[in-house]
């Protein structure tokens, strides 16, 4: 029969289920469909840190959320618009997020009593009636999902629990079906991945194709969306993750700086999959080394550093606890290291797959003594690529650890990502000392060569790099404090002290070679500026886009380097009324930006594990702005900024 097709400009889709559904596997293939397609995206995964939750149960749910459009989007959407629920602790667990009128599609097989009773339903909630049931209150569709799934794949012989397994693929092909999602990306990676289990393989295929086939010819669904492919720049995009694309600029740091990478780190959730990468590419001259745990593998790095290659670490907020002592000596020897912090929800072990903001201080202050470190933090999953770039250029040029603070919700979240030109990604010059560079002179009058390990650059106070081994340029660092120059062991106060603020002058100058700050204030009119750092970047951009649309000027501000902050960031502060800092933390950077410019910030603050919403961001906004400007917010601007994204 004929179906009608709808033009819409954007859709948000969650897919949930239980920790062994697919969920991951199926929101990512609806990922890749829509980047083939061309639209903008932006994804949340969100799943249980148990390796395998009790299986029912809401700490078992599992979820993945893609928001596709035909125009630029920037966060992965606060509300989903369909719901796609494999089981009834998917459905409790996700139907708070849900809005009126909004699409449920529920497979009804699990909903047998055990799994209601597991999920803290009293009844079956598919079967009330009349006001405030999920018939009434949503476009609510159950199917058999399970049941269709193994009479489509009976042919193959599967046993029944291998093939009720495929129902993540019949779902998959019935949302391709509904949103016109191209079909052959999928049949291909299928074909792939079970190239050696063929009858898994024609199983899933069959599958995914009895799906579309269903949204074809079913009256159940008599409606199809098309969301045309978003106007882009021109070049050469593909989907990357935040953890990916990290990878790929740490790749690019070394190929830069013609340095050998050496990764000396321990698996921790978020952060593994950057090891994961990175052992793939040993063409690019890189060494990956699985220590026995946090504390051997910083300083394996470190060690590699001081050899000549750019050392590197990755890890969570735990492990930059155990690690602390060891960025301390890196901060002392003034050595190129790289430290990523994939953030996650604390203190100790915390949320081990929830995002959080949180290590912002620990990477400010969290070692002994007077010990500056470089902070950078990327503000989207493409972003981490040049991050990690700028990571590797500051530590290898200023002779210095850096920290590179991602997080959560940037590692495992998606985008499309423009493919640089190796070209014009910025070369960066480790300089090598070569030769003996200070002229001594005996008591006797006598002159020699010699090399000094802590003379420095004048223009940015580094030190010069040798590899050990160079004849000539033998020399000694260490935890110990060195004399200003030679390098030998001094404990003479004022040396102390000079070294002491040499150090942190040097991190000081970085700021020399950072750009202009972005503002964002299209009106120049604004009286408040909304000031970010991280991953918050896309719900402030949303939120700000909201409060604009509703007839109100805000300006934005975002933050890749927290320290030190860039040259201009002070006047542009004093230049606005009220400063609001949204942060997935109790207001760290509200902490230091108080402190450092005495401006009396409006801190914004969510520890619930979660990105921050867009709609509660810009009602928060504009409550600011109507504060500030003495101005009430018309009564409809919450809808017009509930219509934008």
């Amino acid at each position: 029969m004929a179906k009608e097709v709808q033009q819409l400009d954007r859709v948000i889709i969650r897919f949930a289920g239980d920790s062994g559904d697919g969920m991951q596997l199926t929101g990512d293939r609806f990922t890749q469909e829509s980047a083939a397609f061309g639209n903008d995206l932006a994804t949340f995964p969100n799943f249980p840190a148990e390796i395998r939750a009790p299986q029912g149960t809401l700490p078992g749910v599992s979820s993945f959320q893609v928001h596709f459009a035909d125009h630029d989007i920037l966060t992965a959407g606060d509300a989903p618009d369909v719901l796609v629920a494999m089981n009834p602790a998917a459905l409790k667990a996700n139907l708070s997020d849900m809005k009126p009128g909004t699409a449920i599609i529920v497979d009804s097989h699990d909903f047998t009593s055990r799994n209601l009773i597991k999920a803290g339903y009293e009844g079956n909630p598919l079967e009330e009636e009349g006001a405030g049931s999920l018939a009434e209150d949503y476009n609510l569709s159950v199917l058999d999902l399970t049941g269709m799934t193994v009479e489509a794949v009976k042919e193959f012989g599967l046993s029944r629990k291998d093939a009720a397994r495929a129902k993540n693929m019949f779902a998959l092909g019935l949302l391709s079906w509904m949103y016109g999602r191209p079909t052959e990306t999928t049949i291909d990676f299928l074909t792939a991945r079970f190239a050696k289990a063929p009858d898994i393989r024609d199983a899933n295929i069959t599958a995914f194709k009895s799906g579309w086939n269903f949204g074809e010819t079913t009256e159940a669904f008599v409606v199809q969306y098309e969301i045309k492919p978003a106007a882009m720049k021109p070049g050469t995009y593909r989907n990357i993750s935040g953890n990916l694309a990290l990878s790929y600029g740490l790749i690019a740091g070394g190929v830069q700086s013609g340095l050998p990478i050496f990764l000396g780190t321990y698996p921790i959730t978020p952060a593994s999959d950057i090891l994961h990468e990175l052992s793939k590419h040993k063409k690019f001259g890189i060494t990956t080394f699985q220590a026995e745990d946090e504390i051997a593998g910083i300083g394996a790095a470190l060690g590699a550093s001081f050899a000549g290659s750019l050392g590197i670490t990755t890890t969570s907020g735990p492990g930059i606890a155990l690690k602390s002592e060891t960025i301390g000596l890196a901060v002392m020897t003034e050595l190129p290291l790289l430290i990523v912090d994939v953030q996650r929800g604390g203190p100790s072990t915390g949320l081990p797959t929830k995002t959080e903001q949180a290590d912002l201080l620990q990477a400010m202050f969290g070692r002994n003594g007077e010990s500056p470190v470089p902070v950078i933090a990327p503000q989207s999953p493409g972003d981490c690529f040049d991050a990690a770039l700028e990571a590797a250029r500051i530590a290898v040029t200023y002779r210095t650890p850096v920290m590179l603070l991602s997080d959560g919700y940037l590692a495992n979240g998606s985008e499309p990502w423009s493919i640089p030109d190796v070209a014009d990604l910025p070369k960066i010059d480790p300089n090598f000392a070569t030769e003996t560079n200070k002229t001594v002179t005996s008591k006797d009058g006598e002159t020699s060569e010699e090399y000094w390990p802590y003379l420095r650059d004048e223009e940015t106070l580094a030190r010069p790099w040798a590899i050990p081994g160079t004849p000539g340029l033998e020399h000694r660092i260490g935890g110990l404090e060195k004399g200003d120059g030679h390098g030998n062991i001094s404990y003479d106060p004022a040396n102390h002290d000079f070294m002491v603020r040499t150090r942190q002058a040097k991190v000081d100058r970085i700021a020399e070679s950072l750009p202009p700050l972005v503002v964002d204030d299209p009106s120049g009119k604004a009286k408040v500026l909304v000031l970010g750092w991280g991953s918050t970047y896309g719900p402030i951009g949303a939120a700000a886009r909201r409060v604009r649309k509703a007839g109100h000027d805000v300006a934005q501000v975002h933050l890749r380097h927290l320290n030190p902050f860039p040259k201009d960031l002070g006047e542009i502060l004093k230049g606005y009324d009220a400063v609001m800092i949204p942060e997935m933390n109790l207001g760290q950077l509200s902490l230091l930006i108080r402190a450092k410019y005495l401006v009396d910030v409006v801190g914004y603050n969510q520890v619930n594990g979660m990105p921050l919403k867009a709609a509660e961001l810009a009602e928060a906004i504009t409550d600011l702005i109507a504060h500030t400007t003495g101005d009430v917010p018309t009564t409809d601007s919450t809808g017009e900024m509930e219509a934008v994204k």
